[in-house]
Order: C-alpha cells, then structure tokens, then sequence
C-alpha cells in the first residue's frame, strides 16, 4: 500500500470538504484516508427485495418500497418541529417522519417524484410509519446499481453526522469513492507463502469486498482475510519483542538453592506445596539459570498460593546474593501481602519492610538505608516503589501483582533499579482465558497454578431469589452461632452511586435490625469513607470484634479473613463474572466449609441468568473466565481495556480462537527459522514490522 496516500487528511476526498471533515473527526476519529478505509461495516442489508406499502407492517426488519411523494409538511414548534411526508404506490399511503436535520429533508424531498425508500417500520396512531429513512431518488439506472449489490453495507453514524447528510448511506458514498480513487494503492503485508497456505483473499480484494460484498461468500472471505491479518500481526509484534528481550537483556543467574530457600521448605512451609506450585518453581527455577531476562505470568485462583510461590522465588533470589520486591496496586493489597509473608517467614529469619504513600518519612530514611546497604532483603509496596529515592543495592528479581492494574511506563521504572534487569514475576489471580493471556500476555511466558491447597474445601455457592430471604438469614445466624463471620456486598457503580449507597446504607439498617445489639456487632465500609475509618472497620472484622461486615466491592482484594465463612453478594445479576468470582474468593480461607450466597431480583435476564448458574455450578476460574469472555467480549474483561493491545476491528477473541492459534503457530514457525526475517520471502514482513512498529502501533494501515 502507498503509504501516503493513506495518510492523506479527509478533507481531500471527493464528497468530504472541510465542515463534513471537522464533524468526522470529531464523531468517528476519522482523520485521514485510512481511518475511513477502516471504518467497517456493522452490519449487511439484503437491499434486493423490494415491498408494496400495503405489506410493510411493524413486525418486519429493515424494508425498502418505491413510492411517490403526495405531500409534505413540517408540524409543531421548536421542540416538537417534525417532517410528515406522505408516499404513495399503487397499493396504499405510508407516513415517514423525521425529527432532526428537517430543513435538509424538506429541500431535498419533492412532492411529485418517486424515491426508493428504505427505513425500518413502527406503528404510530395506527398508521404505519418509518422515522428518518433513507431515502434517493429513483430511477431505473438507481435500480440497476442495487441489483449489482446483493448486500448492502450498514455503517455506524450519530445525529451529528446525519445532520451534515453523512448517515450509513452518505458514508457508503464516501467510502465507494475512496475505494475508486485508492484501491490500487493497496499492497501486501503478507508472503505469498501464508496467502497460498491458508487460501486467503488478496488484501486489496478484502477491503473491497468488506465494504462491497456481491455475495455472502465474499464477505466471509473478506473478513476471514482481515481477521487473520490482524492476530497475525498482534502475535509477529509480542513474539518479535519476546525474542528481542532474550536477545538483548542478559539476566542473573540463579545457579544456588541456598540457606533461606531449604530452610523455609524444610522448616518453615505450614502446608504441603500441591503438585501445582511445584511444577511452577521448577518453571522459574529453569529460566532462572539461563542468563536471560525471565518475564513469566503466574495465573492462579484466589486462594491457590501463588504468594508462597512469589516468596520462595524471592528467597531463592536472597540465597544469590540479590534483594527483591513486590509491588502491589493497592495499599490494602500491600499490606495484606507484608502481612501473610511476615508470617510465613517469622521473627529474624529475613528482613522484610512494607513501603506506601502512608509510611512515615523517618521510617523512609532508615528503609532506604537498609535497601541501599543490602540489610533489607525484601521490600513490599505500592507505586511508592518506584520513586527515585528507592536505590536498592542489587535488586534480582521483582514481583508485580495484578500488573494490569500499573501502566507500563511504571513497571519499567523498576526494571532500570539495576544494571542487569531484574527477572520479572507478574501475578493475577484473575484467570484469563487462554485466547486473551496469548494476546495480552503473549511475549511472556505463562505458568498456572490450578489446584488448591490440602484441606481446602470446595466453597458452596447458592442462588436465593429476594422471596428466599428469610433462609438466607437462617443460614447467617447458623454460622454466626458456631463462631464464624459474614461479608455482606452492595454493588456499587458509578453512574447511580446516590441510589447504591442508598441501597448499602439500607442493607445495614435491615442487617443491623435483623442482628441486634448486643448479641451481634454489624459494620459498615465503603469508598466514601476516610481511610483512617475504613482501616478500623476492617481490623475490628480482622480481630473479631464484628460478626458481620457490610460492604460495597472495596474488599474485593486483599482481605484475608480465614475465620469468614460466608459471603453474601446483594444485587449479584448486577456484577460480572469475575468480579463474582473475586467476592467468592474473599471466603473460604480456612479449613471450614464456607458458603458463597447469591441474592438477586425474582427477574432476570438472559445473561444474569447464565452468570448466577455458571457460579452455582461451578469454582473454576478459569472456566468462568471463558464465559466471561463470551459473554462481554475481550474489552470488558478484567484490565483488558487499560492493556492497549486489544483494539481489534474485526477479531473476536471468543469466537476467533482457532484463527488466533493458527496466526500464533504461524508466527512461532516463521521465527524458528528466521528469526531476523531476513529471508528473501519474509521481508514483506520485515518492512510491514518496521513500518508498523514505528510507535507500535498496530491499527494502522500499512
């Protein structure tokens, strides 16, 4: 492709000028040539049949009817102004009616001709009626043109842009002219080889016929072509930057297990690895001895384990004479891990320190000591971490947990603590399907952890409608008697925040008039409260001291109550699944047998149904992650949408699994042969990844 003509401004294109360029880049982002090659489609309309007025009802999809304009007029003021227009066939009147851009329609519609008309239609005072159709003149040459287009192309639009006559059809115009003008300048970006293998359409045949198809067939074509195209180059980019890292970044070498390492597993350890974290150390214990930089994702469900990993990883780290980290997005999240890993490792055995926006600056002074004369070992915190005037004297290894929660900008921040970069660790104990890890995480290597610890009960979950209330109730003062304690949750989301803190300080009246005083204590946390309030809450739930903590979602990470057995989600159709599947992971930390209870409204929808089932049915995180993905696509699941890398066009991560693997395997094998894509037949790709990674950027045309 000529690059510089995709490049050319809007503005330029015939049919665009400078108003109609001003408002498409404010509605669409469309600034140049390419951004408008790119604006695919939504949908196709099969524009060859055409329907007798008599037979268009309300029921029916979109429909088109040749018709004479019998009569015009505009109705109302200001507000209520609308267009009534009145076409006839031989078999009856139908009304249309537009409400915005009148002035333009009235010009533009004359009594007296006929106008092939398409729209979809309602039922308004019990005359049919379709609002702002399409509408063009007709003629048997316009007639002519539609037979040659068996589908036609929907385009997305705003009132903004229908306003400056620039709806689906006015960009159906723009986009045939800028297919006439620039089809040819559309070249390769793949190797003859891959199009022969997988059969696949030329590249300037696919933008044609994406926005032009003649038959179904074509456009699967078309589509297919370009969906590959784009996995295919997301995996050519992280699998490129995975092989420049072990090229480039040299790493330290691990080759001892050491005092610290056999002592915590002989001595310390108070359970039995699982088979799981077992094959995960031996995972970093072989890319720790390799000389390379290690970049390995840790994926485990709540409650599998992964900080004994993290913390023997980093002991291991200690026993080659080096310092380690972990960083944490909340301080909640810090604190919780200073405090299971002090425990873990006791009094005097390695010094740990936890640093956060709250420590104290005396305490700073003395931490930054230590780090920098290598006293302090390991170091737990937040972004505080990477402030400049953190100098560790040889850092070796760090751990981030719930990465997609720090830009990258931050993460490198700690990887320049040290001349040779740190081996990298990152957690989440949000279970990402294997289709998302291999496009989000797809330069990392992946380890899983999916078993949990012996002893550990599987938690029960159970659905109870708002009739059921009572036996919920039952069930909480069943376990409050025996000695447990109940988390109870209020979604809390930011477009109705008034009505849900309505609705969590309308849970606490009901829970503290349902479990009086002093038979039972009731607490209350939520976002709006002081840190410092929010703080005593928690650790009077934390001692004891509260038989019930209701909450909104801020304890969805980082408390780590063993003696709660019961998790309460209010509202729960109103929460995703991961989310649900977090709450759930807050219980169940003890040997007891813990419930998860799903309280919902007596009316659900389609997918809060499947969601409350998947739950009941299931506590495998990665199995819910799945349907998750299926059920609100790759943007909405858990940090997808601060990653960067997810701006698919066309690809569906759900649906399009089997073209990722085959793009991926694609790539794995182009590398293993020629790496540098020196080969005479791979450097279309060799200049499609220089033009492409001039800023990394992946959703330009190239």
């Amino acid at each position: 492709m000529n690059q510089q003509v995709f490049q050319t401004p809007i503005d330029y294109l015939k049919g665009v000028g400078t108003a109609r360029a001003d408002v498409l880049k404010k509605e669409l982002g469309i600034f140049n040539y390419g951004d408008l090659l790119r604006h695919f489609p939504f949908k196709y309309i099969d524009r060859t049949r055409f329907y007798k007025v008599r037979d268009v009802n309300a029921e029916l999809p979109h429909v088109q009817v040749i018709a004479r304009v019998t009569h015009k007029e505009i109705l109302g003021e200001k507000h209520t102004k609308r267009l009534i227009v009145h076409a006839m066939d031989d078999t009856g009147i139908m009304e249309l009616a537009w409400f915005q851009g009148i002035k333009w329609v009235e010009k533009t519609i004359i009594v007296g001709k006929a106008y092939i008309i398409f729209g979809k239609p309602s039922e308004f005072n019990g005359k049919t009626q379709m609002a702002h159709p399409e509408v063009e003149p007709y003629s048997p040459d316009s007639l002519k043109r539609m037979s040659n287009l068996t589908l036609q192309p929907g385009y997305n639009s705003t009132e903004k842009l229908k306003s400056y006559s620039l709806d689906s059809r006015g960009l159906q115009k723009l986009m045939a002219n800028l297919l006439e003008q620039c089809l040819r300048d559309v070249s390769e970006t793949l190797p003859l080889y891959i199009i022969q293998k997988f059969k696949l359409m030329s590249r300037a045949e696919a933008f044609r016929y994406i926005h032009f198809p003649e038959n179904a067939r074509q456009l699967h074509e078309a589509r297919h072509r370009l969906k590959f195209e784009e996995l295919f180059f997301i995996q050519l980019k992280l699998l490129k930057n995975k092989l420049i890292r072990t090229q480039k970044f040299k790493g330290n070498v691990f080759d001892k297990v050491g005092h610290y390492f056999n002592t915590f597993y002989q001595e310390k350890i108070p359970f039995p690895l699982t088979g799981a974290q077992k094959k995960v150390l031996k995972e970093i214990r072989l890319d720790t001895q390799r000389g390379v930089q290690m970049n390995r994702l840790l994926q485990g469900d709540v409650g599998s384990g992964k900080t004994v990993v993290a913390l023997m990883t980093m002991l291991l780290a200690i026993d080659n004479g080096f310092q380690a980290c972990i960083m944490a997005p909340t301080e909640i999240l810090a604190n919780q891990h200073f405090i299971s890993i002090q425990s873990l490792v006791g009094d005097g055995f390695v010094e740990v320190a936890l640093l956060t926006g709250s420590t104290k600056k005396k305490d700073r002074k003395v931490l930054h000591e230590k780090l920098l004369n290598g006293e302090l070992k390991i170091l737990i915190g937040t972004h505080a971490l990477i402030e400049d005037a953190v100098q560790f004297q040889n850092l070796g290894l760090v751990v981030i947990d719930e990465q997609h929660r720090f830009g990258v900008e931050q993460r490198a921040k700690l990887w320049k603590k040290n001349i040779v970069p740190p081996h990298i660790l990152v957690m989440t104990a949000t279970p990402i399907p294997r289709t998302l890890a291999m496009t989000l995480y797809g330069d990392l290597d992946v380890s899983v952890i999916d078993e949990l610890p012996a002893g550990r009960k599987p938690i029960e979950t159970l659905h109870f409608y708002e009739s059921q209330r009572l036996q919920m109730y039952g069930l909480i003062k069943r376990e409050i008697a025996i000695g447990r304690q109940v988390y109870v949750v209020y979604p809390l989301i930011q477009e109705s925040e008034k009505l849900d803190l309505k609705n969590l300080m309308d849970g606490f009246e009901t829970m503290s008039h349902e479990f009086p005083k002093p038979q039972y204590q009731v607490s209350i946390v939520h976002g709006k409260l002081k840190p410092a309030e929010k703080d005593e809450e928690m650790q009077r739930f934390v001692k004891g001291e509260t038989h019930i903590m209701v909450a909104t979602t801020v304890i969805e990470v980082g408390v780590n109550v063993p003696n709660a057995s019961v998790m309460i989600i209010e509202n729960a159709e109103r929460f995703g699944l991961s989310q649900l599947h977090q709450l759930r992971g807050r219980v169940g930390r003890g040997a007891e047998q813990s419930y998860c209870l799903l309280m919902s409204g007596n009316k659900l929808s389609r997918e809060g149904k499947i969601r409350l089932e998947t739950m009941v049915r299931t506590n495998n995180g990665f199995e819910i992650s799945e349907i998750d993905l299926q059920l609100r696509g790759p943007g909405n699941v858990e940090g997808t949408q601060q990653s960067g890398v997810l701006d698919l066009k066309l690809a569906d991560l759900a649906l399009d699994q089997e073209l990722l693997m085959q793009a991926r395997k694609t790539v794995e094998d182009i590398f293993a042969k020629d790496p540098q894509l020196a080969l005479p037949e791979n450097q279309i790709l060799h200049l499609s990844f220089q033009t492409r990674n001039g800023g990394l950027s992946w959703d330009k045309i190239s």
